[in-house]
C-alpha cells in the first residue's frame, strides 16, 4: 500500500509528530484530494494543549491527521463520484454530517494536514483558477465562520452599528465581512496594535485597555451603543466589556471557544435593558460557495490573510508561532 507523511496528533501524550502512514483509498461517493494548502488554527492550538476537552469522537481510535482548512486537487475519484475527475481544484468543508451530528475534519477525523486528504463529494467545492490555493484553503473556518456568525446567528442589517472584540484569524475576516454587508460603523477591539493596524475596513480600532473606550464607543454611535458584539477571542474580559457597551436589545455573539463559563453579573440588568447572548458555531452548508463566489467577483480579497508558508514538517513550529502570536500572523498555512 502507499504510504504519505502527515501530522498526526497524539492524544494521551499531545504529541504533535510527522508520520509515514497508508494513503487513503476513496470509497463510494469520495474522492482522494492532493493537498495542496491547510491553514493552521487557533483551535488546532487549543486542540493540541488539550484546551478543548478530551478525546474527541475519533474513527482511529486516540491518534488523528490535524487539519479542516484543506484546498487542493482531486487525485483520485472513487466509485459513483460522478462529477469529479483528476486535476479539479477543490475547497474541503471543515467538516460533515454523519447520523444528524456535525464532524468536524481533523478533530473527529482525519484531516488535511498531509499529503492527501479524504473528502465525501457532498464536502467538495470547486476552486476557480482566480484563487490561489493557500486564500481558498483558509475561507472554510477562517472566514465562513464569521460570515456564518454574521448573517445567520446575527442577522446583521445593513446601518446596523457593531463590534469585534479579537482582530485574529477570525475576527481580521469578520471586520471585512462586516463592512461589506453594509454594518456602519465597524468598531474592531484589540490589545496587539498590530492587530489593530490589521483590522482592514474597521471605522474605528481600540485598546480594550482604554480607559476612554465606553466614550469612543458612545461617540461612534450617537450615544446609542453598539447593536451586535462578537466575542472572537473567547475571553472573559472581553464579554463583560462587550456587555457593557451594548444598546438596549443588543447581542452578543460568542464565537471564539475558550471552555470557561459564561457569567452575566448583573442579570437583572440584562433583562430589563433585553439583551441577548447567542452562541455560534461553523457555517452553513452554502457558506465556502457563497465566499468563494464573492472571492472570485472581487468582492472579497484575501491575499492579506496569508502570513507565512510553511512546509509540512514545521506544523510544530507554525502551531508555536500562531500561540504566541509571533509575528502577528493572521493565518498560517502548510503546504506538503
Amino acid at each position: 500500500m502507499a504510504v504519505m507523511r502527515a501530522v498526526r496528533l497524539h492524544f494521551p501524550t499531545h504529541e504533535l509528530r510527522v508520520e509515514e502512514v497508508d494513503r487513503p483509498i476513496p470509497g463510494a461517493g469520495e474522492v482522494l484530494v492532493k493537498v495542496e494548502a491547510a491553514g493552521v488554527c487557533l483551535s488546532d492550538v487549543h486542540l493540541i494543549s488539550g484546551e478543548l476537552g478530551g478525546t474527541p469522537a475519533l474513527l482511529r481510535g486516540d491518534t488523528v491527521t490535524l487539519g479542516h482548512e484543506v484546498a487542493g486537487t482531486v487525485a483520485e475519484p472513487g466509485p459513483d463520484a460522478d462529477g469529479w475527475a483528476v486535476g479539479d481544484r477543490v475547497v474541503l468543508q471543515a467538516g460533515e454530517y454523519r447520523d444528524g451530528r456535525a464532524w468536524t475534519r481533523g478533530v473527529d477525523y482525519d484531516g488535511g494536514w498531509a499529503e492527501f486528504a479524504l473528502a465525501r463529494i457532498d464536502t467538495l467545492v470547486p476552486l476557480p483558477d482566480s484563487i490561489p490555493f493557500e486564500q481558498g484553503a483558509v475561507i472554510p473556518d477562517a472566514v465562513s465562520t464569521p460570515w456564518g456568525a454574521i448573517t445567520d446567528t446575527a442577522g446583521i442589517r445593513p446601518g446596523e452599528a457593531v463590534g469585534v472584540w479579537g482582530i485574529g484569524g477570525l475576527g481580521t475576516h469578520g471586520v471585512q465581512l462586516l463592512r461589506m454587508v453594509g454594518a456602519c460603523p465597524v468598531i474592531a477591539v484589540d490589545p496587539s496594535p498590530a492587530a489593530r493596524d490589521r483590522a482592514f475596513g474597521a471605522d474605528l480600532a481600540l485598546d480594550p485597555a482604554d480607559p476612554a473606550l465606553a466614550d469612543k464607543v458612545a461617540a461612534a454611535t450617537r450615544g446609542a451603543g453598539i447593536e451586535a458584539a462578537f466575542d472572537f477571542a473567547g475571553v472573559t474580559p472581553v464579554r463583560e466589556q462587550a456587555l457593557s457597551v451594548l444598546a438596549d436589545g443588543g447581542k452578543l455573539v460568542l464565537v471564539g471557544l475558550s471552555g470557561k463559563p459564561v457569567t452575566i453579573a448583573d442579570s437583572t440588568t440584562f433583562s430589563t435593558r433585553e439583551l441577548r447572548l447567542l452562541g455560534h458555531y461553523g457555517s452553513g452548508t452554502n457558506a465556502v460557495a457563497q465566499l468563494i463566489h464573492l472571492t472570485e467577483n472581487g468582492r472579497l480579497d484575501f491575499s492579506r490573510s496569508i502570513s507565512d508558508v510553511l512546509p509540512l514538517e514545521q506544523a510544530a513550529e507554525a502551531v508555536e508561532r500562531l500561540e504566541h502570536k509571533k509575528g502577528d500572523p493572521i493565518r498560517l498555512v502548510l503546504r506538503p
